[in-house]
């Protein structure tokens, strides 16, 4: 374990997550048994990598069991995960997975669908692989005697963001409207939110909700509908940045380091069924964003803006107030929006210049 070749991130990153959650937290973990889903998308990865060393690093002696529906596939997207003695793999779908043996004390729910599948699914296969795949995994935590149990949600929950509300709160009792994109989404996390605080209520599981808004980092898939990642991709290529829209929508970033802290303190000391805001509240235009992704390159990269600048729209804004889980967990955004797209660019600028 001392080769750090076995992980994939950087070394001083992994030492950030575990070095900001304090040990009397993390020794909750000793001995533990630990089934997670989604374990091989974005999130899951930094999770992944991060409980491996800190498992390692304090001597914790976990077991991960990870569910999946194909070994083949992880062990070429990520072989050094595959490597990991204290990982094991579970063949299933979300829907319908036989259930491991054994007793598990901390369920991790990260799965839906993957990325690639959210983009493309059928509104009512979307919702149906969320709320089914949340049951069946809650249905395993009561067999399986799990004390605690993460929901990873979505800020998709509340619909679109008032114009009159720059952060939005947990209690902002908004949701989608019927005819939007993500419709679908929105409705089947907050769905699986229900089950999970009703499951908390009749068999006293510990549910944790983290309504998750926008990321970056390694490990963000660059060719999907994310725009950061698009600007990642074409900046990387030369350029242009293409802006599909006019430029003008707000977004704020967590660093998906920052995200791996406050999922693993929303698990280990979140409160019951009261859903927490995950992301950042420093605001951003995308225009902006493509800028600094472009600023980070040594060549000129133009940016090529498609829509229509002169839309007089109310600006579309995506920003959570984070406000309950920094009072109440002591939780912050510890990484700048600049040195977020920095590490990512650092990341993935050697598969592009092989």
């Amino acid at each position: 374990m001392e080769n750090r070749t076995y992980f994939d991130l950087p070394i001083n990153e992994l030492e950030e997550i575990g070095n900001r959650i304090d040990d009397r937290f993390w020794k909750e973990l000793q001995n533990s048994r630990i089934f997670v889903t989604g374990g091989t998308g974005f999130f899951g990865i930094w999770l992944l990598e991060s409980l491996v060393w800190v498992n390692f690093l304090k001597k914790l002696d976990i077991e991960i069991v990870v569910l999946t529906r194909d070994v083949v596939s992880i062990q070429k997207k990520a072989p050094y995960l595959a490597s990991f003695p204290c990982i094991h793999w579970h063949i299933g779908d979300i829907r319908g997975f036989d259930y491991p043996e054994g007793q598990f004390s901390h369920l991790i729910h990260l799965a839906s669908a993957s990325a690639f599948e959210k983009a493309v699914q059928e509104p009512l296969e979307r919702y149906d692989t969320i709320v089914m795949g949340t049951r069946r995994t809650l249905d395993f935590a009561v067999h399986c005697n799990a004390r605690k149990f993460l929901y990873v949600s979505s800020g998709n929950v509340y619909g679109r963001q008032p114009d009159t509300i720059t952060h939005v709160p947990e209690d902002f009792s908004g949701c989608p409207d019927l005819d939007e994109s993500n419709a679908a989404l929105g409705f089947g996390k907050r769905a699986a939110e229900f089950l999970c605080c009703s499951y908390s209520q009749k068999f006293g599981i510990e549910t944790k909700i983290a309504r998750c808004f926008t990321f970056v980092g390694p490990y963000l898939q660059l060719n999907l509908h994310y725009a950061v990642g698009n600007f990642i991709r074409d900046a990387l290529a030369g350029g242009p940045i293409v802006i599909k829209g006019d430029g003008s929508s707000l977004r704020s970033y967590l660093y998906a380091g920052d995200l791996a802290v406050w999922l693993w303190k929303i698990l280990l000391c979140g409160a019951s069924c009261r859903p927490y805001n995950v992301g950042s509240e420093y605001p951003v235009t995308i225009l902006q964003l493509a800028q600094i992704v472009a600023q980070y390159l040594t060549n000129d990269i133009n940016i090529e803006i498609q829509g229509n600048q002169e839309n007089t729209q109310p600006i579309n804004r995506y920003i959570p107030c984070t406000f309950r889980a920094r009072s109440e967990l002591a939780l912050e955004q510890y990484t700048s929006l600049q040195e977020s797209i920095r590490r990512t660019i650092r990341f993935y600028a050697e598969s592009y210049e092989s």
